[in-house]
């Protein structure tokens, strides 16, 4: 074990195939954070590399004690590094960055300091000149931000900026799944997190190859929906389901009402459409309040066996 004094400070950074990054991100770490004069630690965390990102990780080990490498046993995404590394990060203050050093570490003393400035529970990098291809990863990010900020009103320029630094009471809270990574300060907002901003700088990826493509945009509008739905409906899911199967309830009762009152008046009414119609949309309503009652169930089986609460107490 080392011998260190405990970080106030825990730098968490993500790797997927970055051998060529690993040592001049960890000189680049290291440079800053000696110079800021707090004890500190950088987890970096090998989400399955194919290349030598894990023999990299290594030998920079040697050269910094402050340093702790995690490997994982195969790729698990980038979510999941980051839990690993909140999971083993023992700082007062985490922040995270990506390891392509498209985000300088040079810019974590001034999210530190905006921190301590404003009492922020998040502050969020604001990657305002931005480095990277504009549609492959500029556009999606900009139409992400926009439906983010329309769904939880949470008003920050650039939520897909890695680098960011988050205060350990709050993290300790959260736990992200999927591609959520990207929208932690959006799932603060259901613990009443203070979150502001800070213009940080931006650089071209000098090693490697991007890992943004189709499939992860596919990834993360699932996971707007999901957000979108854990904001508005995590603690009432009957109210989501319920409105749903009343909107599909109230039309199929009426088609099938004014096919009743046909069917009395001696029409025939077998070889309608609407009578399928009405059938579909009384069942379909019947199987959403269900799902309903039942998602009620599961919350209560996820916060009162285990204890959970519905509210957090700022410390």
């Amino acid at each position: 074990m080392k011998n260190l004094p405990t970080p106030v400070v825990s730098i968490v950074v993500p790797l997927y195939n970055e051998e060529q990054n690993v040592p001049l991100l960890a000189a680049r770490l290291a440079e800053t954070l000696r110079a800021y004069g707090q004890p500190w630690e950088m987890i970096l965390v090998d989400d399955g590399s194919r290349d030598g990102t894990a023999a990299a990780l290594k030998a920079a080990a040697v050269l910094y004690p402050e340093l702790v490498p995690l490997s994982f046993r195969r790729n698990y995404g980038q979510t999941a590094a980051m839990q690993a590394g909140f999971d083993h990060a023992r700082g007062a203050v985490i922040v995270t960055l990506d390891g392509d050093l498209q985000n300088d570490p040079a810019d974590i003393p001034a999210l530190l300091e905006r921190m301590n400035e404003t009492g922020a529970d998040i502050v969020s990098g604001w990657r305002k000149n931005r480095k990277d291809h504009a549609i492959k990863s500029n556009l999606p990010s900009r139409i992400a931000n926009r439906l983010i900020t329309k769904i939880t009103k949470l008003q920050l320029h650039d939520l897909g900026c890695s680098l960011k630094a988050y205060k350990r009471d709050l993290i300790d809270e959260l736990r992200i799944y999927g591609e959520l990574h990207r929208f932690i300060p959006a799932v603060a907002m259901q613990y009443g997190a203070k979150i502001v901003e800070q213009e940080v700088s931006h650089h071209k990826r000098q090693f490697g190859e991007s890992k943004y493509g189709l499939d992860k945009t596919i990834r993360v509008a699932l996971d707007i929906i999901q957000l979108y739905f854990f904001q508005r409906f995590l603690h009432r899911p009957l109210h989501f389901f319920g409105y749903v199967g009343l909107i599909a309830l109230v039309p199929g009762l009426l088609m099938l009402t004014y096919l009743l009152a046909m069917k009395l008046l001696g029409f025939e009414i077998g070889d309608r459409p609407m009578l399928l119609t009405g059938f579909m949309l009384v069942l379909l309503s019947v199987q959403l309040l269900g799902m309903g009652v039942i998602a009620e169930l599961l919350v209560r089986i996820y916060h009162e066996p285990q204890g959970r609460k519905q509210y957090l107490l700022r410390k």
